[in-house]
């Protein structure tokens, strides 16, 4: 870079020269313009030959440079370095400043590197410990998950407990009630029937003494003791006699009914066998009992399956002509026997015809040149209103699908930067005439229509040829494709190393905070369908896998998962508005079609971070659930949504009259 230094910009005219001010500065304080710049004349002075070498110099450098590596930046800043030294060597006045300059900056940077260098392992530590509370967070809530399970199960179990207690209780107070009124009966019997004996033996008694009293008085004669002396022996004997057959009735009394206890006890013992026994084989009759009900119930519906399915045979076998043999088709179909075994793999009779109508069709579109134009009448797309005829340009099914996913490119480009003035139909000529030119644009439209409405297998062809044809709304592509993103972009921002890899704790996690709408089962689904679509990668969930499509744009099974689940989200809301609303589901028709297309609109002109919100809105999952939430609780007509920090609060019923009109009618509901 030595050489003879240039004299410029000192050969430039003295009247260049600008009077007090800054040097290399033609701007106020405000960054305007200045007056006095704007007068004066601009100055053409040619750059100098040692500028122009420098300039050279630096722009090989940084082109021979690897910018993949890691230390790519300290790299890129080597050539300039290097132009500087230049600087300080040629300039012999300057160089002790332009040395102190370049030292400093070598200074700072040496600090700043050796401060990154010492902050990289408290990087790697709280990376860790993040991980380490996270997996502590999951096991403390699965502990609790299964504490709680199993105290709901004993206090189920108590419950049943409790209840059967509580009949034991009422039949043993219904037992006991009874037998005390039984035992107040005997006793009155039995203390009558004492009374009664008591009164008859003291009759006997005395007839008895009467009688002895009679022959005594009539054997005057006997010979004998005193009879004073005898009737005080006959006295205190039947005194004796009196008392005794009382305690012997007495003791008949109390132990008449009295068992020796080694009976009782064994009798005792035999009944409490015969007792449990009852109660197990009580206990074994009510679970047959349930086994019986639910086998009878079980073969009850088996029995009016068996009757349908034999009807369905019966009907089948009347009506039903015999499967055809498709191996016909090995030698009609181009590629032969292989090529028509791969087509029709796994595909039923139906599904066969479609696929040799679309093989029939392509060769005969293959054979065509032109097509015959429709006309150029208003009930004529704009995309297909051509009266001559129209050459056929011979596009492959990759070619097809290539130009529709540039149209959808452009369309979704154009929806961001403005709100859509145009019809998918009137975009797709205007994209056709941009790139193709007006001549053949009409060529390129004909020949992508035959296809797309040949080539229905094709998940792009078919959904574009139904949007072109009014079956099916843009939107609905517009929300899978901005749905698929916004996953895509939760996943990133959680995947913290960058690297595409996330456990399925973690992959789960993500899909909870994505849709927290979802139930447990739909996350699981999710979980297995994405193991089931990377198998063979071990432990790690390559997500960015999942988003991967083929090369005639199909997604992959866990995409189209997520937009069934979407969808059936989406119709389950509509069916419980229209239960809100009551029978009449045009009401409820006209309130979803009438509110969702002003809210978006409203939420477009918030900026960038509104469209954040915008995914919601679209996919039916967050913004559906919100309004169904706020439906149950009956606060319609005072529902707002409020976007993030850096957005402006947007409220939903905004200037428009179709979005007034809407809220207007939910306030009557």
């Amino acid at each position: 870079m030595g050489g003879r230094l240039s004299s410029w910009p000192a050969n430039a005219s003295a009247q260049a020269v600008l009077q007090n001010r800054k040097p290399c500065s033609t701007t106020d304080k405000t960054g305007a313009v200045s007056h006095r710049a704007r007068d004066k004349p601009a100055l053409t002075v040619s750059k100098p030959r040692y500028l122009e070498q420098l300039e050279n110099y630096l722009r090989k450098e940084l082109l021979l440079l690897d910018m993949k590596k890691d230390n790519s930046e300290e790299l890129k800043l080597q050539p300039y370095r290097e132009i500087f030294e230049f600087f300080i060597e040629d300039f012999k006045t300057y160089k002790p400043l332009l040395s102190s300059i370049k030292n400093a900056y070598e200074v700072t940077l040496a600090h700043f590197r050796e401060k990154i260098r010492s902050l990289e392992p408290l990087k790697a530590m709280l990376v860790n410990v993040s991980e380490d509370c996270n997996e502590k967070i999951l096991a403390i809530r699965a502990e609790e998950r299964y504490e709680i399970k199993m105290l709901k199960k004993e206090k189920i179990n108590l419950l049943k407990l409790i209840d059967k207690k509580n009949e034991e209780k009422i039949s043993l107070q219904t037992q006991v009630t009874k037998l005390r009124k039984t035992l107040a009966e005997e006793y009155l019997h039995f203390l009558n029937e004492r009374d009664a004996r008591r009164i008859l033996v003291a009759d006997l008694n005395e007839l008895r003494y009467q009688r002895e009293d009679m022959s005594l008085a009539q054997c005057p004669d006997v010979w004998g003791e005193d009879p004073v002396k005898l009737t005080l022996a006959l006295k205190m004997a039947r005194q004796d006699l009196t008392r005794t057959q009382k305690e012997l009735n007495t003791m008949k009394a109390n132990f008449g009914d009295v068992v020796p206890r080694r009976d009782f006890e064994m009798e005792e013992k035999k009944n409490k066998e015969l007792f449990e026994m009852v109660e197990s084989l009580r206990s074994d009759f009510e679970e047959i009992r349930k086994e019986y009900d639910t086998l009878l119930q079980v073969h009850m519906t088996i029995v009016r399956d068996r009757d349908e399915f034999s009807r369905d045979l019966q009907e089948i076998q009347r009506t039903s002509t015999p499967r055809p043999d498709w191996s016909k088709c090995e030698d009609v179909i181009s590629g032969g026997q292989e090529r028509w075994q791969f087509l029709s793999q796994g595909k039923s009779s139906d599904q066969l015809v479609d696929v040799l109508l679309e093989e029939i069709g392509s060769g005969l579109l293959r054979e065509r040149e032109t097509f015959q134009g429709l006309g150029s009448t208003e009930d004529i797309p704009e995309f297909l209103r051509s009266g001559g005829f129209v050459r056929n340009k011979k596009l492959s099914k990759k070619e097809v699908v290539d130009i529709i996913k540039d149209v959808w490119k452009e369309r979704m480009a154009e929806e961001q930067e403005k709100e859509k003035t145009s019809t998918l139909a009137q975009f797709f000529l205007d994209y056709l005439k941009k790139r193709f030119g007006d001549a053949s644009a009409m060529d390129w439209s004909y020949t992508i229509f035959e296809n797309v409405k040949l080539f229905h297998s094709s998940e792009v062809m078919k959904q574009f040829h139904d949007v072109l044809t009014g079956k099916a709304d843009e939107n609905v592509y517009l929300g899978q494709r901005e749905l698929a993103s916004y996953l895509l972009k939760e996943l990133t921002n959680s995947d913290s190393q960058n690297e595409g890899n996330l456990t399925p704790d973690q992959f789960s996690m993500v899909l909870k905070n994505a849709f927290p709408l979802k139930t447990d089962e739909q996350i699981q689904e999710l979980l297995e369908l994405a193991k089931v679509q990377l198998e063979g990668i071990p432990r790690d969930i390559h997500y960015r896998l999942l988003f991967v499509e083929d090369e005639l744009g199909a997604s992959g099974p866990f995409i189209h998962k997520l937009w069934e689940q979407a969808e059936n989200e989406k119709k389950a809301y509509l069916l419980d508005l229209e239960i809100e609303l009551g029978p009449n589901s045009l009401q409820a028709h006209y309130c979803y079609n009438a509110s969702f297309p002003a809210v978006h609109r409203n939420f477009q002109k918030g900026g960038k971070n509104s469209q954040l919100f915008s995914h919601f809105l679209l996919t039916s999952i967050i913004w559906l659930g919100k309004i169904k939430i706020d439906f149950k609780r009956k606060k319609v007509g005072i529902l707002k949504c409020h976007v993030s920090q850096n957005a402006q609060s947007v409220t939903v019923g905004g200037k428009e009259k179709r979005g007034q009109d809407t809220w207007d009618f939910c306030d009557k509901v």
